[in-house]
């Protein structure tokens, strides 16, 4: 009897797996089908978001950000909450699991921005149509007569567009006023440049060029109109840039997508930055008789951490060896990698190094242009600034910012294995819900984090000039939380925020004014880089104490960026 009753739960336990497997199998399909249903529809909303992503069907269209955009956007995301909710979360793969945090998290935050934070009301910078017309006119895809006449239709709607957006201005920042006048402003350019010169070489007839040239106007007046209306505008008690602890909070929770929360974040943050200024003071004590052997270390360890960083700051490239200089490292640090096996580095996905394109000109220094999610097998370029035409004095300071040390850091970040590294393996996904909706904080963490990582491998030979340089440059990342949490939430006002930038985080003068209107102009994003860095340390490290000596650091790298740019608290639980 026993037996038989073993052979029967045994038998049951068996068929529930096999239903078990047969229903996570189901989910898993649905899932995906909802997936496309999903980014479908969102395209259908939002056709100037596909437009910006490489989807270009609904160029045509332009959205009018009216109360009944709005109303849409909002029963849009309540619809597709209801259907979301309809899966078992535990029932999918790991990759569906992230998809679905990514879906959740983006639909809440489209209704919190709209029903809470209605910065519609408050920013009028996010009433900017010029940027949407340019990448349809100078991007490479699609015949040129076919961009224009979608250029046309969309130009229709453009005077509509600015009068829906006079009457949602409500109390504006003047911050944001000042910058939706210069921003826009400057976005004439498109239309008296950029777009004059897409009709000279098309072919379309002499009575559509003029009718596109007409309703050009038609545009120019309208972005006119609004500037002049934001000028005009009496604004006695105009609203802070501040937005304050508790739409900050949210405003994290949404954006960052974090374990952390804002203030957690912000106290480790300070507790690093007195961390690193510790490490940058022992360095400087070791490396002071080389460089001032007959001259006493300052006894305020800022000072003598300035005068370190300065010293070694005038070892840099000439301004016409710049772009060769990093040309040069990429391979040097691929070949680093593969000696010390720290990550798989597929060579059938090249980098392409290159000069910077002319519409990128004047932006010194190094970016990464990736393909878009509709064209992951497209090239990947490493753009390669040039400082030809730059004054000595200004070629000079902005060689001193991007050292001999700080350059090689540089490569780390923006290359390999940074940000292109995390996109080739974001690309294997093939879930553009991860493109579309991929978590910065994780993006930038990732970055963040393999400068560190190769410093610790032995990349320079722990020269202890390398390492402070990257102290250096690890401040900016962590005085980047600092003083976003304490302008937005703490009412840290211009004066206290320059002093830190320079006096603690050994920035510039121009850099620490330049941040301190970032700051004033968004909210959290700062954040981002530090929150990934430190989450991505945390995993590691609870991983290497798990694992002990079986710890594998390429295995836990590639493991990590399997998942896509899905935010890091959920690698966390996946991995753990």
């Amino acid at each position: 009897m026993k037996k038989l009753l073993f052979i029967f739960v045994v038998t049951s336990l068996f068929a529930c797996k096999q239903i078990n497997r047969s229903n996570a199998l189901e989910q898993n399909q649905n899932f995906d089908q909802y997936k496309a249903n999903f980014i479908n529809n969102l395209w259908d909303l939002y056709p100037n978001w596909a437009s910006s992503i490489g989807f270009h069907k609904s160029d045509s269209i332009l959205t009018i950000p009216d109360e009944t955009q709005r109303n849409k956007e909002i029963a849009f995301a309540k619809s597709q909450l209801d259907s979301l909710h309809l899966f078992n979360l535990d029932s999918l793969n790991n990759q569906n699991k992230t998809d679905y945090y990514l879906i959740e998290n983006q639909l809440k935050s489209s209704i919190w921005n709209i029903e809470k934070f209605k910065s519609y009301q408050w920013n009028p910078s996010q009433y900017n149509v010029s940027e949407g017309f340019a990448e349809i006119i100078n991007n490479s895809y699609g015949d040129i007569n076919e961009k224009l006449l979608a250029v046309k239709a969309r130009l229709k709607m453009v005077p509509t567009y600015y009068e829906v957006a006079k009457k949602n201005i409500v109390n504006p920042t003047l911050e944001h006023t000042a910058l939706a006048i210069d921003q826009n402003t400057g976005g004439l350019s498109v239309f008296q440049s950029d777009l004059v010169q897409a009709l000279a070489k098309s072919s379309l007839s002499t009575s559509e060029k003029a009718e596109i040239n007409r309703l050009s106007q038609d545009a120019i007046s309208a972005i006119q109109s609004y500037c002049l209306f934001l000028k005009d505008l009496k604004n006695e008690q105009p609203k802070s840039f501040r937005i304050g602890k508790e739409l900050y909070e949210e405003k994290f929770a949404f954006d960052i997508q974090s374990n952390y929360t804002a203030e957690g974040i912000y106290q480790k943050a300070l507790a690093h930055k007195k961390d690193l200024h510790q490490k940058m003071y022992a360095l400087t004590l070791q490396l002071w008789p080389k460089y001032f052997a007959n001259e006493k270390c300052p006894t305020d360890s800022l000072v003598a951490i300035r005068k370190m960083i300065d010293r070694l700051s005038i070892e840099h490239v000439q301004p016409a060896a710049f772009q060769a200089e990093i040309e040069k490292q990429i391979p040097t640090l691929v070949q680093f990698i593969k000696e010390k096996n720290l990550i798989y580095i597929d060579p059938s996905k090249p980098l392409v190094v290159r000069k910077e394109p002319a519409y990128m000109a004047g932006v010194a220094g190094a970016s990464i242009s990736s393909p878009g999610p509709y064209d992951k097998n497209g090239n990947t370029y490493y753009n390669v600034g040039s400082l030809a035409g730059w004054d000595s004095e200004t070629a000079e300071s902005y060689l001193r910012e991007y050292n001999k040390y700080i350059l090689q850091i540089l490569n780390i970040h923006e290359a390999i294995p940074g940000h292109y590294t995390q996109l080739v393996y974001a690309n294997q996904s093939p879930s553009l819900i991860k493109s579309i909706l991929g978590n910065g904080a994780m993006i930038e963490g990732w970055a963040v984090y393999t400068e560190k990582m190769m410093l610790e491998n032995g990349y320079g030979n722990n020269d202890p000039a390398m390492w402070l340089m990257y102290y250096k440059w690890n401040l900016r990342s962590t005085c980047n939380t600092i003083i976003d949490y304490s302008i937005q939430v703490k009412n840290m006002q211009k004066d206290a925020v320059i002093n830190l930038l320079t006096k603690e985080a050994f920035q510039q003068q121009a850099e620490a004014e330049g941040k301190w209107k970032r700051a004033t102009l968004t909210q959290v994003q700062l954040c981002s880089y530090f929150t990934g860095f430190t989450e991505i340390v945390d995993l590691r490290t609870k991983i290497q104490e798990k694992e002990k000596e079986q710890f594998d650091l390429k295995k836990f790298h590639e493991t990590f960026l399997s998942f896509g740019s899905a935010p890091v608290k959920y690698i966390s639980e996946l991995m753990n």
